[in-house]
């Protein structure tokens, strides 16, 4: 895409690994709705892209993203239900079966901090930043980062985030658990595309995708359950080709090659 809508996120291949990057630099690339038609297009892209094994996603200049563009808030008490419907489920992100890292190069506030958890890991700069910022806009708890936060940093921790809407520094973040890797020196993409690139090399992309399902579905199950559902899954990947290659691969002393993930619409199961 070419043109203003197509700059608000950039598109970058770095061999099997996609890099987006809000786009908005001197807004601290706040969210509009532009900016995410963008950024869930080019994810539902690399969804079904073969070549696309893990995604990393950033943001130019000074900051990962500011938030919702609090001049598009301001008129939001005049704008319908229908209008505030969106186009997509705000929590797309969540449902991209390849890895999503995101490398937190400054300030994540608001729903740039939800944008944030929704990625499976997260690398940052020294410069990172967080806050939830709802509390101080006179707003609530929003698209589900009451249900993140707590499974990352605690149930405690997440209502003094949520209450007290404080900034977080980088490495209180990764003493708590929102950074899951502090990148100290050089550049934070860089650490996270070598990250995702190795992941592309030498993981499974259906074992990631059902590790992923894993995660997600077992949150809120007992282990019985976790246990019970691992063992059917374990005999699917058993009749697979992966495990093949990966046992042969391992014992042949030669990185694997395994196929990428179907497309969504195929009737190929994962």
């Amino acid at each position: 895409m070419t043109g203003a809508l197509g700059e608000l996120v950039l598109a970058d291949r770095r061999g099997p690994v996609l890099v987006l990057t809000f786009n908005r630099p001197a807004k601290l690339n706040a969210w509009t709705d532009e900016l995410e038609d963008r950024y869930f297009g080019l994810l539902d892209a690399a969804e079904d892209d073969p070549d696309v094994r893990a995604v990393v996603v950033t943001g130019a200049g000074r900051g990962f993203c500011a938030g919702a563009d609090l001049r598009r808030l301001q008129a939001i008490g005049e704008v319908s239900e229908a209008d505030r419907a969106p186009r997509r489920p705000r929590d797309l992100p969540l449902t991209l079966r390849k890895p999503l890292i995101g490398a937190i190069n400054g300030v994540a506030a608001g729903l740039g901090m939800v944008e944030a958890l929704y990625c499976d890991l997260r690398f940052g700069s020294p410069s990172a930043r967080f806050t939830t910022a709802f509390a101080q806009r006179g707003l609530i708890a929003e698209y589900g980062i009451s249900w993140l936060l707590p499974r990352l940093v605690g149930h405690s921790r997440a209502t003094d985030l949520l209450l007290s809407s404080r900034m977080v520094d980088a490495e209180e973040a990764f003493r708590i658990g929102l950074l899951d890797h502090l990148v100290p020196t050089g550049s934070v993409v860089d650490a996270a595309v070598a990250y995702a690139t190795d992941l592309a090399r030498r993981c499974s992309p259906a074992s990631m995708a059902t590790i992923k399902s894993q995660l997600s579905n077992d949150a809120d199950g007992t282990y019985a359950d976790s246990v019970t559902l691992a063992e059917g899954l374990m005999l699917q990947a058993f009749r697979g080709s992966d495990v093949v290659e990966g046992v042969a691969s391992h014992l042949d002393k030669r990185p694997p090659n395994f196929p990428s993930l179907p497309v969504r619409s195929s009737d190929v199961p994962v």
